[in-house]
Order: C-alpha cells, then sequence, then structure tokens
C-alpha cells in the first residue's frame, strides 16, 4: 500500500492539472492563439511602426488605471485570487513585450507574441475570472504599440481595446455610448452603424466642443454617416436647425421626435408611437422621469434601424428589464452602504453637469420626502460645479464635499465654500469613506458629479456592474 499512494497520487495530480489547464492546450486552443497573434501581425503592418520601448507608456499603465479605478471587489476570496493572478499576468506580459524589443526584436514580434501567450493562457480553467484580464492585456498592447506617441487619453485608449475586442467577437450587435460625443469623439470611428441617436443636450466638454448650446449641437451631430437614420429627441428650434444642417451635409435622415415619432408618459406607462407602429410599455425601473424619454429614443432607434429584427415583446421587456448603473441607482447592502446610520438609503448619480443634475434633483425631491438629503459631491476641474450645485442646492440638506482620485479635481474646500453661499451646510472629506463616517443621523445620501468618482462607490460597495 505505501508504495501505490504516491501512484495514485501524481495520478491525481496530473488529472488535476489537466482538469485546470482547460483547453489551453488542445489545438483548437493553439490554432486559435496562433491565427489571432499572426492576424495582430498582419494588422501591425497597416499602422505606423512605432517600437513597443518607445511608448510612451507601456500597456500596464493604463490597466493600473483600471485596477485603481475599480478595484478588485469579487464575490467571494476565489474569484479575487484569480483576479489578481490574471491581472499579475497580463503584467508579465506586458514586461515580455518590452523585454522582446529591447533585445533587438521588431515590434510586430512583440506584439504577436503577446497576443499568442494571452489567448493561449486564456484557455487555462483555473485562472476563472482572471481569464479576462489577461485578454485585456493583450488588446492594451496592441493598441499601445501602435498608438503610444499620441499620447492617447485614458478613454481613446480603452475605446480602442474595446473595438478590437468586438471586431473579433461575433455578435448580432453592438452598442456604442459616446464619451463626450459627436465628431471628435474616439468612438466616431464607425463608418456604417445601423442607426446613431442623440439623447438630451445640455452644457458640457466645452474644451473640445465649443461654447454654447447651438455649437455643441452641431458637434454632436457629428456622428451622423451617409444613409443611416440620426434619430433625436425634440429641441429648442435653432438646435434642431443646427443638428439637421449637420446631418443633410453628412447625407443622413434625422428622425425627430414630436414629428417622426411621439411618445406620451402617464403615471405607470410609456406610450411610444411611429407611422404603422405603436407599443405600450411599464415606465422604466429606473428613476426619473426623463427615463421614459430615453426609454421611447431607444425604441424610436430599434424601429429606424434594419440590421437586427426586434420583437415587440423584447421591446416591452426593455422597461422592466434596463439598469443603468450610477444613474440614481440605489445601492444595496455593501462595505459602504451598511456603515450609514439605520433607515438610510444610499444613492449614486455619475451627474456632472447641469443637463445631468437636473433630473437628479427632481428625484431627490421625490425620494427624500422630507427626510434630511446629504450629497457627497466631487467634480472633475473642468465641470461647471456652481451650476451643478445650484441646480441640488433647493434639495440638499448638507454637502460633503471630496476630491476625484487620480484626476484633476475641483478642490473639496471650493467646492464646500460655493455650497455655503448657496445656503447648503457643507464640510469637506478627504474620501468616500470618510465622508460616510461624517454621517450620524438617518436619511437620504447621494455621491454624485462625477463618474470616475461613481466607479469608486461601486467598488468600495462591491457592487460593480455585472
Amino acid at each position: 500500500m505505501p508504495r501505490t499512494t504516491p501512484r495514485r497520487t501524481a495520478a491525481q495530480l496530473a488529472l488535476g492539472v489537466r482538469r485546470a489547464g482547460g483547453d489551453v492546450f488542445t489545438t483548437r486552443r493553439l490554432l486559435l492563439a496562433l491565427k489571432t497573434a499572426v492576424a495582430a501581425g498582419i494588422a501591425w503592418f497597416f499602422a505606423p511602426l512605432v517600437p513597443f520601448a518607445d511608448a510612451e507608456y507601456s500597456y500596464y499603465a493604463p490597466l493600473g488605471v483600471l485596477v485603481s479605478m475599480y478595484p478588485t471587489v469579487a464575490d467571494s476570496a476565489r474569484a479575487g485570487i484569480q483576479s489578481l493572478i490574471g491581472l499579475a499576468g497580463g503584467i508579465a506580459l506586458g514586461f515580455g513585450g518590452l523585454a522582446i524589443v529591447a533585445a533587438g526584436a521588431p515590434g510586430v514580434v512583440a506584439v504577436g507574441a503577446v497576443v499568442l501567450v494571452g489567448v493561449a493562457v486564456g484557455g487555462i480553467r483555473a485562472l476563472g475570472a482572471g481569464r479576462d484580464w489577461v485578454a485585456l492585456a493583450g488588446l492594451l498592447a496592441e493598441v499601445l504599440d501602435v498608438a503610444g506617441d499620441i499620447g492617447p487619453s485614458f478613454f481613446e485608449v480603452t475605446t480602442a481595446a474595446a473595438f478590437l475586442a468586438f471586431a473579433r467577437t461575433p455578435a448580432a450587435a453592438t452598442i456604442v455610448e459616446v464619451g463626450l460625443g459627436g465628431r471628435l469623439d474616439a468612438t466616431n470611428v464607425l463608418v456604417a452603424p445601423a442607426v446613431t441617436g442623440i439623447a438630451a443636450l445640455g452644457i458640457d466638454h466645452e474644451a473640445f466642443l465649443g461654447r454654447g448650446a447651438v455649437t455643441i449641437a452641431g458637434e454632436k451631430a457629428g456622428i451622423a454617416k451617409r444613409g443611416v437614420p440620426l434619430v433625436t429627441m425634440d429641441y429648442a428650434a435653432p438646435l434642431r436647425a443646427r443638428i439637421a444642417q449637420v446631418a443633410e451635409a453628412s447625407g443622413a435622415p434625422v428622425i425627430a421626435r414630436g414629428r417622426d415619432w411621439h411618445s406620451e408618459t402617464a403615471r405607470t406607462t410609456m406610450r411610444y408611437r411611429d407611422p404603422g407602429f405603436a407599443v405600450v410599455t411599464h415606465r422604466p425601473r429606473l428613476v426619473g422621469a426623463h427615463q421614459s424619454r430615453n426609454l421611447a429614443l431607444a425604441i424610436a432607434m430599434l424601429r429606424h434601424q434594419g440590421a437586427v429584427a426586434i420583437p415587440e415583446a423584447a421591446l416591452r421587456a426593455a422597461a422592466d428589464w434596463a439598469q443603468w448603473p450610477a444613474r440614481m441607482q440605489r445601492l444595496g447592502h455593501g462595505p459602504l452602504a451598511d456603515r450609514l446610520p439605520p433607515g438610510s438609503e444610499l444613492w449614486l448619480d455619475g451627474a456632472h453637469n447641469p443637463s445631468a443634475a437636473a433630473p437628479v434633483a427632481k428625484a431627490l425631491r421625490s425620494i427624500g420626502r422630507g427626510r434630511p438629503v446629504t450629497v457627497i459631491l466631487g467634480m472633475l476641474a473642468n465641470k461647471d460645479a456652481d451650476g451643478v450645485l445650484r441646480l441640488l442646492a433647493a434639495t440638499t440638506t448638507r454637502l460633503i464635499a471630496v476630491p476625484v482620485p487620480g484626476h484633476d479635481h475641483h478642490a473639496p474646500a471650493d467646492l464646500a465654500q460655493w455650497a455655503a453661499s448657496l445656503g447648503i451646510e457643507a464640510q469637506i472629506a478627504e474620501s468616500l469613506d470618510t465622508a460616510i463616517a461624517q454621517i450620524v443621523a438617518p436619511g437620504v445620501v447621494l455621491i454624485a458629479g462625477s463618474l470616475y468618482l461613481a466607479g469608486t462607490a461601486l467598488s468600495c460597495n462591491r457592487e460593480l456592474p455585472t
């Protein structure tokens, strides 16, 4: 017996390794890895030859930003460990690519090697949640190897990586939401989308889009493509005229609310209609009257595209199933929410301009119901903090100003001073944690002012989007 036990243990170990490895060493997985690596190498020659080592920063820099913004908060310790292992593997891949170039090999070899290993390692079943991190490493390596010298922003790098992933993953349809929006947006590289749309227009990103609502409307309309329907809301006449002018120049037909489609919101329902079609849905589960208009816009866009058939039942179900993180989202139990006094509610919204703050203020009036409302606010330095505060002032009992980690932001002391000038009781805090600790009486608490801050809040509360 003593002699057979080691043999049995070795066999069990070998079986465990095979099971953990998943399909990493199968012919199918290795061929996929090789094909992807060759494709990356071919793509290299269609882009400027930028040596990997000369990139302004290697791929693990934006990966690090991703981690700092959305720390790994897993449902279990095992998933957390898997993610950390995958992250470590991805960083190791990046260093490996640098080493290959440093040894004198062409950059295309480094990219091919990173992708080859990344795809192959993605077949290791034991990595679990960490497999995605390895795949992300390969995508970011490709992006920064051809664009590092232009100093791309975090949003531009991650958008390009996402588009690579979309291009390599078959899907019936892909929904792309813009960043700052319009002509100069990093997402505005799609040549022939099925449909485009513009939601509510507000004053934001003036450093890029220009000053004034009419100018911004023209920039937003820059997503228009020849022959592709541009579905819009109903706007003031000058904005409608500017959008129509840009769309006409691009050869895009405009499908406008109030002319080509209509929607009405009742107490519990929303009715959409256009020539030849009508549907009644529940009001969206998302908080805020404006979300019914957003739902109607989404239905109008689906109605005026021809790439994917959407049954009427799916349109009705959208109202009941739609989720939108950080848009008047009530946070559930978690490390952040559970530190509030019993009977409190913790809400989250990424509103960072007056246009977005207006519906939030309306929602707070409905949610508050006479209870004290504390707003924890952090805003980027290029945002109109005064405009946001003026809209929130009527519904805010107390404001706690916080920084936005890792980004140029309004000083909390300045936010507190502006709030105090509007008659709001105001304090400052070093972080979300310390801000929550300052709240000792039950009430409604809203974290707002920045999507970056919203990401931090979701991470702290272990409530990352799925």
